[in-house]
C-alpha cells in the first residue's frame, strides 16, 4: 500500500479542535468526529478531497470526551461505517455515566464552568469495542497500521499507528497555548484533562521507542518525536490534577454546576 494521506479537519478556528482523515488507497478512516454538529465540516474537507461520507470504512473514537465523540453516532449514519473504541469509555458513548474531569491548568475549572466541555452527545454503542490492551489492524480498511489502547488521558483512550510512522493520539499530548493553535505550535503542553499523567508518559514513551515519528492530534500539533519524548519525560514526575464532575443544579433547572470529587 502507497503511504496514507493524513488531513487535519478543523473544528474549531485556530487549531483548538480538530479531527482527522486518513486517506488511503481504498477508503477512508476518520480519526475521532468533532463536537455535535461537525458532520458538515467533515463533508467539506472530503469533497475538496474528492471524496464523500461513503468513502469513510472506519470511524475511530479515541475517547469520550464531547469534542472527540460528539459526531460519531450521526457520521455513522451517514457514512454507513463502524465505530470503533474502547470498552474503558464505553459508560460515557452510552450516556449512562457523567464523567469526571482532572483538571491540567488553571483555567481548568473556568473551561468546565462554560459547559462546553460537558456538552451532551448522542448516545451510541460502538460496532468495535476494544477490550483491555487488544490491538485491531487496520488493513481491511485500507490503511496500514492499528488501532489500540492507550490509556491515561481517559481510561477508555486509544490512539492509531500508522507503518509510516505517524501517529494520532487524540488527548494524549497538545500543543500550542490554551486549546491549540494561536502559537508555539511546536511546543508540547498537556490537554485541559488528563486522568493519569504519568500512565499519559508511559504510552508516548513507548511510541516514541518503538519509531513512532509524527504525532497529531486534536488539539494543535503536529509534533516530532523528540518534542514528545522531553514532554513525556516532563509528565513522568506529576500527579493527577483535582478532580471535577459537572451535575444538574440543585434548582432543577437545566443549568449544570461544577462540583469537586472528593477521591
Amino acid at each position: 500500500m502507497n503511504s496514507p494521506l493524513i488531513i487535519p479537519v478543523p473544528i474549531l478556528p485556530f487549531g483548538m479542535v480538530h479531527c482527522h482523515l486518513i486517506i488511503g488507497c481504498d477508503g477512508c478512516v476518520l480519526v475521532d468526529t468533532g463536537i455535535p454538529g461537525s458532520h458538515a465540516r467533515i463533508e467539506r474537507v472530503l469533497k475538496q478531497h474528492g471524496r464523500s461520507f461513503r468513502d469513510i470504512k472506519l470511524i475511530v473514537v479515541t475517547h469520550a470526551h464531547t469534542d472527540h465523540a460528539g459526531s460519531a453516532a450521526r457520521l455513522r449514519e451517514l457514512s454507513g461505517a463502524p465505530i470503533l473504541a474502547h470498552a474503558g469509555d464505553l459508560d460515557y458513548y452510552e450516556c449512562r455515566k457523567e464523567m469526571t474531569y482532572c483538571v491540567t491548568q488553571w483555567w481548568g475549572p473556568l473551561f468546565l464552568r462554560s459547559g462546553v466541555p460537558g456538552e451532551p452527545y448522542q448516545a451510541f454503542t460502538p460496532d468495535i469495542l476494544l477490550h483491555d490492551d487488544a490491538k485491531v489492524p487496520l488493513d481491511a480498511y485500507g490503511i496500514e497500521g492499528v488501532a489500540r489502547h492507550t490509556p491515561g488521558h481517559t481510561a477508555g483512550s486509544i490512539s492509531v499507528e500508522l507503518s509510516n510512522g505517524d501517529a494520532l493520539v487524540g488527548d494524549l499530548i497538545a500543543s500550542g497555548i490554551l486549546l491549540g493553535g494561536v502559537m508555539r505550535l511546536k511546543h508540547a503542553t498537556r490537554p485541559p484533562f488528563e486522568d493519569d499523567p504519568q500512565a499519559v508518559s508511559g504510552q508516548l514513551l513507548g511510541m516514541v521507542d518503538a519509531g513512532l515519528q509524527r504525532f497529531h492530534m486534536g488539539h494543535g500539533g503536529p509534533l516530532s518525536a523528540d518534542e514528545v519524548r522531553r514532554h513525556a519525560h516532563h509528565l513522568a514526575g506529576l500527579k493527577p490534577g483535582r478532580r471535577f464532575a459537572l451535575q444538574p443544579a440543585p434548582c432543577g433547572c437545566s443549568k449544570r454546576q461544577l462540583i469537586e470529587v472528593l477521591r
